[in-house]
């Protein structure tokens, strides 16, 4: 019987990496979820379950090499899409901003990407095929007063992808970079900014964009797209 792929998902939780989780599954992966808690491990199992796969949940920071290749270990071979969605969300004016909350912020979101990525692209290249996703965010494209860490920490990411995506596009991986501009629909969001007053996203339809991403034939491959409510201004 031939093996299900691996989706590998960092900074798994309830809303985005949960509904990237279960499209993938219910496309015929399997599912590794690293995380620092364990948060969405139940439902996923689950999910993953129903869909004919397997979860697999690993506790993990991401900003840790030793601890992310220990995490993933012998599954890298079988890894065959990988989803960096690790950020750290820091919001206060530049000169409130601890300087640890200004590194972190860059720790999680583009440095914990390269460790991924190191983890995942070797065996990757060596097949010739995968996809490795990158989530952006609004500040991707604009640094908006107060979001100095955050907007830097993605603005870092942003350039990785684009550099990974020229390196290992030739050698058959697929690097794409997803802006999710506007704030996704998820437990987190209620709990740090309150009940819904505008459109917010679906999480579940940004997964669906994730697995189009994977399954794009290599000569139409997507470096970057963006993803807005219907109502968003940009």
């Amino acid at each position: 019987m031939t093996a299900r792929p691996l989706l590998l998902v960092t900074g798994i939780a309830p809303g985005l990496g949960a509904s990237i989780a279960g499209a993938f599954a219910a496309h015929g992966h399997d599912v590794l979820g690293l995380s620092r808690s364990d948060r969405a491990s139940g439902d996923l199992e689950r999910r993953a379950h129903g869909a004919g796969g397997v979860y697999r949940h690993r506790r993990c920071d991401v900003t840790d090499p030793a601890a992310v290749a220990a995490a993933i270990g012998a599954d890298a071979r079988r890894i065959a899409v990988a989803v960096h969605n690790a950020h750290k969300l820091v919001i206060a004016p530049s000169a409130e901003t601890a300087l640890s909350d200004f590194e972190g912020a860059w720790r999680v979101a583009c440095f914990g990407a390269m460790v991924t990525a190191r983890c995942v692209l070797p065996a990757m290249i060596a097949q010739g095929r995968g996809t490795v996703i990158f989530t952006g965010a609004t500040a991707s494209l604009r640094g908006g007063a107060n979001f100095s860490a955050f907007a830097s920490a993605k603005f870092a990411l942003r350039g990785l992808a684009q550099s990974l995506a020229r390196e290992c596009g030739p050698k058959g991986v697929h690097v794409a970079h997803v802006v999710v501009d506007g704030l996704v629909d998820a437990p987190q969001s209620t709990e740090r900014f309150g009940s819904a007053r505008t459109t917010r996203i679906d999480p579940d339809a940004v997964a669906d964009t994730y697995v189009a991403l994977a399954r794009q034939h290599p000569s139409a491959w997507t470096h970057e797209i963006d993803l807005r409510p219907h109502s968003e201004s940009f």
